[in-house]
């Protein structure tokens, strides 16, 4: 299952629904995502092979609500960018902590070994998944319109299953956190969800801040974290 492909075509996507949200205004979630021949986003998806079919689903899930697909997620523009953000922070936050600890590499997506990249990118996606389910808001039609974009996944039914068990999961901040095997993936889930919530709802705040502290992720990381975030 390559994951690692279908993030960064989520994250690209991301950036051309930004593009056409502030062409065409925000719209329905059809109009934004491209299901009729007009939407940008259904342009670019158009001829992509699986992964892009892929992307559409996740674009529907993250899209529903005006902005949710582009705005602050579309600033990544990339799987390599949310590495390197990461990468920023944690390697400032090391140095920080260097009279106690030593100084390793952050082995971030775009630096992991190749045996390590589908366990570590697949926990970027299930972050990415649960964010956007943070606000608690799916209604049966969004759900049948991602469960029918995950059906033309035809020959990758391994894909197409791990994406509808993830989209019908209960939201557990615990659950979600329990995918990261090392701080660096902590670190990357963090990230993504907090580019993709928004704080200005409470669930969703309360939701980034439990997740948080299921990673058990430094205060001091954090805070870098969010400000390399920000800066974007």
């Amino acid at each position: 299952m390559d994951t690692r492909g279908l993030l960064d075509l989520l994250l690209k996507s991301s950036q051309i629904a930004d593009r056409d949200t502030h062409t065409r205004g925000a719209g329905t979630l059809g109009q934004m995502l491209g299901n009729g021949p007009g939407g940008a986003l259904g342009q670019a998806l158009r001829g992509g092979g699986k992964g892009a079919l892929a992307t559409g689903a996740m674009g529907m899930l993250l899209g529903r609500r005006a902005g949710r697909l582009g705005g602050k997620a579309s600033r990544l523009g990339s799987l390599a960018m949310l590495g390197m953000v990461t990468y920023k922070a944690y390697q400032g936050w090391q140095a920080q902590q260097a009279e106690r600890d030593p100084v390793v590499t952050p082995r971030t997506i775009d630096r992991v070994p190749p045996d390590q990249a589908e366990s570590h990118g697949r926990a970027i996606l299930k972050a990415v998944v649960a964010a956007s389910k943070a606000d608690g808001h799916v209604d049966e039609r969004e759900r049948t319109m991602i469960e029918s974009e995950l059906d033309r996944l035809a020959g990758d039914s391994q894909l197409s299953q791990w994406l509808q068990h993830e989209l019908s999961r209960p939201l557990d901040p615990v659950e979600v956190a329990s995918a990261a095997t090392t701080p660096e993936t902590a670190a990357e889930m963090y990230v993504a969800t907090l580019l993709i919530v928004d704080e200005q709802q409470d669930s969703e705040r309360a939701y980034l801040e439990e997740l948080a502290r299921a990673l058990r992720l430094d205060p001091d990381l954090r805070q870098r974290l969010e400000a390399e975030a920000r800066a974007l």
